[in-house]
């Protein structure tokens, strides 16, 4: 007892005479941190605004009544996400797929770095022991191989780069790998031998936190596993329209990098949340690797937020721009549409436009109307209005496949762009017309929009 005593009493003074706080509380302090704005985004100012219809809803859907409701400020994509933007997360997917069949025949041909190149330079970098840290030893040898895929967790090579020129294979493992990513030589034609898309599958985790806190049960309960295939549905070209010709979007529009400005499309709004798994986990490694602190999330905006974000601090206004009309006073349509009883060239564009056409709204947001409508987290119930909080208000019902849509698009008439329509698709899904944009949570609460000025203080 004594020696108990006597160890905590030492313990004890340890820490009053190292920690350099004088004995007073100063709080438990971190690296210090300093805000910073996405890359491609811009900040949208919490605050309140009256979302609904503002104007007589001569639709009589009655699924959107005025209310006054708060949010939070956070960052929003300037733009729609990009065929480009899309594409990098498509060849993540893909080289990280190869990695893993490389690394996976390695380890069962017995191939090292050490084997004079080959497959061998492709191995789980814990081939090499040496080139472990302990953490990444202590896992292996406690943990790998334990779960379901006997390959979770284990650590492939990025540092080496992959070949895709057929001429330099350099073995016939390496050849058999690559052959297995691509589409069967009986399907190809002209000489065309693709990648088989199908084999670019995303996996990623997440927790269901409002289950998690409403419910008791423990935390491995509401960990959801996800696996989907990512790459765009280029047929919607095809299927969403009879008796059209749009081959040649089906043929170009998502990988030809004449197109790489424009929004994709053809993707479901489980292929955006996946994009959005993915963007957190691509940003939170490069903050790992540089001794930074993880930022959020990336995810999809709320119906609320997308509303308040695409009125750009304009009060009841029944577009982006403000309103009533869809033109300038220079006779010049606002937004990619489909106007004059479908003339769509009127507006200057046929498909789709650059996602950076046309003027952006107050927010510095472009095509918040129209070009591609957009998906958002929520799921549509028409009566929601009527029960959701007034604070960042959202239905999110997993059960319910229907999912909000806002914007408008290409194929659109002018009712679908204005600001307080709401329309919806299955969440498995996708469409020629809609795209999706992501956001990011504000640290902090400094940032308000002051509405008796019109700007943040």
């Amino acid at each position: 007892m004594k020696k108990f005593i006597a160890c905590t009493a030492i313990v004890a003074f340890l820490f009053s005479c190292n920690s350099g706080d004088r004995g007073e509380l100063v709080g438990a302090k971190g690296k210090k941190w300093y805000p910073e704005k996405p890359y491609g985004m811009t900040l949208v100012p919490g605050g309140s605004f009256i979302m609904g219809k503002a104007d007589d809803d001569f639709v009589a859907v009655n699924d959107a009544p005025t209310k006054t409701v708060t949010v939070r400020s956070f960052y929003m994509d300037e733009t729609e996400i990009t065929n480009a933007e899309y594409r990098q997360f498509v060849n993540w997917v893909r080289d990280s797929t190869v990695r893993l069949k490389l690394a996976i025949l390695a380890d069962e041909v017995g191939a090292t770095p050490g084997d004079e190149g080959g497959i061998g330079n492709y191995a789980f970098v814990d081939q090499e022991n040496e080139e472990m840290t302990p953490w990444e030893q202590y896992n292996y040898d406690n943990y790998y191989g334990m779960g379901d895929d006997f390959y979770a967790g284990r650590k492939i090579n990025n540092d080496i780069d992959l070949i895709w020129d057929t001429s330099e294979y350099p073995d016939e493992y390496y050849s058999e790998v690559m052959d297995t990513m691509y589409i069967p030589a009986e399907e190809a034609y002209n000489g065309q031998r693709t990648i088989d898309v199908s084999k670019l599958n995303f996996q990623y985790t997440y927790m269901n936190i409002e289950a998690a806190a409403r419910k008791q049960g423990q935390r491995k309960d509401y960990i959801i596993k996800e696996e989907i295939n990512i790459y765009p549905d280029t047929t919607v070209w095809i299927k969403d329209f009879n008796y059209s010709y749009n081959e040649p979007m089906h043929n170009d529009y998502f990988w030809h990098e004449a197109y790489g400005d424009y929004p994709v499309v053809g993707v479901s709004w489980k292929q955006a949340k996946a994009f959005c798994a993915w963007r957190t986990l691509y940003k939170n490694a490069y903050q790992k690797e540089k001794g930074r602190q993880h930022v959020n999330s990336f995810r999809l905006p709320g119906e609320a937020e997308w509303e308040y974000a695409a009125r750009g601090g304009l009060e009841s206004a029944t577009f982006p721009w403000g309103g009533p009309y869809a033109k300038n006073d220079r006779g010049c349509f606002l937004a990619n549409f489909k106007p004059l009883r479908g003339d769509y060239a009127a507006d200057q564009a046929l498909y789709t436009v650059e996602a950076d056409a046309y003027e952006p709204n107050d927010f510095n947001l472009y095509n918040m109307a129209g070009n591609v409508a957009e998906w958002v987290a929520s799921s549509y119930d028409p009566a929601s209005y009527e029960y959701t909080s007034t604070m960042n208000p959202n239905v999110n019902d997993p059960s319910n496949m229907r999912k909000v849509v806002r914007g408008g698009s290409w194929k659109d008439v002018a009712y679908f762009l204005q600001v307080s329509t709401r329309d919806y698709e299955y969440a498995d899904s996708a469409r020629s017309y809609i795209g999706f944009r992501t956001v990011q949570d504000y640290m902090g609460t400094d940032v308000v929009l002051n509405q008796n000025f019109g700007d943040a203080r």
